[in-house]
This record gives structure tokens, C-alpha cells and sequence, in this order.
């Protein structure tokens, strides 16, 4: 058995490790084989690169460790009954650390009764977790249109648009190698010709 432990921050300005020592010294109740997968992610997201490296990784018996519930979820419940569900096929079982009743496992009818506690909290904890960042972010927006910001979107790059244009005229580019040569996407080659047609 091997504890995964799983820290995440939404971005690269926070700091995700800064729960990790902690972390550690509280896997080793479980054993002392464990590794760690740091991901800098939003958590509204079902499918993050290192979760899903984790998942991959995981087998049987295994534990994944984390510090609390919102490290691990701020999804839609929708979302989160699909990530529940993948936890629950590789056979992993789920430990909060900030939440004691996950914390050990017992058999017959008190560890059944703790388990549907358990799942219950944890859902309970998840819808919060999305409640409270709808809320952060609701309150960010109404504070930017109090303070009179209006966002101006991404500026065009006008020269590169020009490039655009330039080596499609010569017709005898593909889209692909346009955007290839001018260094932009090719959905930014098609936009840009579709100004040009209309």
C-alpha cells in the first residue's frame, strides 16, 4: 500500500507545497511508502494533468492523502460524482487530513456507518468548497465593476495580422504552415482571412 498524496494550488503564485510536510509526517500513521504529486491547477477542473498522473499511478489499497477537501475539489457536483466515481474504480481509499472521521478504517457495521459519514461530509465539504469560490469570484467581479475597470480584452496583434494576410495572398501556403510561419494558431489564420472576406 502506498499513501499518494495530492497538494494542489490554483495557480504558480501560490505556494502547493506548503501543506506537503505536513502531509508527510502525517502518511507515515499509514506506513512509510508514499509519494507526492504537486499540481498548480484550478480545482473547478475535473481533468488536471497531475491528478490524473496520480489516478494512473494508483492501484488497489492505496490511499490518497489530502489536506482538506477544497484541495481536492472545488468542482460542480456533477463533476465531483465523476471524480468520486474514478477514485472509487482504482480502489483508493480517501483520507482528509482535516477531516478525523476519514482518518481510520474500521470493519463491520461501525466502518459502515462511518463510510456513509463520511461520504456525506465529503460532499458536504465539496459543495462548500465550489460555493465559496462562486462566491470569491462573484464578489472579485462586482469590486471590479464598482471601481469602474472595464476589461479592454486581448489587443490584435496588427503586424502579425498583416503577415497573415500577406503570405495568404501569395496562395500557395496552407493555413497550417501560415500559422506555423507566423507563430500564431491556425484558428488566429482563419479568423483573421474570415475579417478580410466578410
Amino acid at each position: 500500500m502506498t499513501v499518494r498524496i495530492y497538494v494542489r494550488a490554483s495557480t504558480k503564485d501560490q505556494d502547493a507545497t506548503r501543506a506537503l510536510i505536513d502531509l508527510v509526517a502525517f502518511s507515515s500513521r499509514y506506513g512509510d511508502s508514499y509519494v507526492d504529486y504537486v499540481e498548480h491547477f484550478s480545482g473547478t477542473k475535473l481533468d488536471r494533468p497531475i491528478l490524473a498522473k496520480l489516478l494512473k499511478d494508483a492501484e488497489q489499497g492505496d490511499i490518497l492523502l489530502v489536506e482538506s477537501v477544497d484541495r481536492l475539489s472545488r468542482l460542480s457536483q456533477d463533476d465531483f460524482s465523476i471524480l468520486k466515481q474514478r477514485i472509487k474504480d482504482k480502489g483508493l481509499r480517501l483520507v482528509v487530513a482535516d477531516l478525523p472521521t476519514t482518518h481510520t478504517m474500521s470493519d463491520g457495521m461501525t466502518g459502515e456507518i462511518l463510510k456513509v459519514i463520511n461520504d456525506m461530509l465529503i460532499d458536504l465539504l465539496a459543495t462548500m468548497a465550489k460555493l465559496d469560490n462562486d462566491k470569491r469570484r462573484e464578489r472579485i467581479k462586482q469590486g471590479l465593476a464598482n471601481s469602474g475597470y472595464k476589461p479592454t480584452g486581448k489587443k490584435a496583434n496588427i503586424a502579425k495580422h498583416n503577415r497573415i494576410r500577406a503570405l495568404a495572398s501569395q496562395n500557395n501556403m496552407t493555413k497550417e504552415e501560415i500559422a506555423k510561419a507566423v507563430g500564431v494558431g491556425v484558428a488566429t489564420v482563419y479568423r483573421v482571412l474570415k475579417q478580410v472576406n466578410s
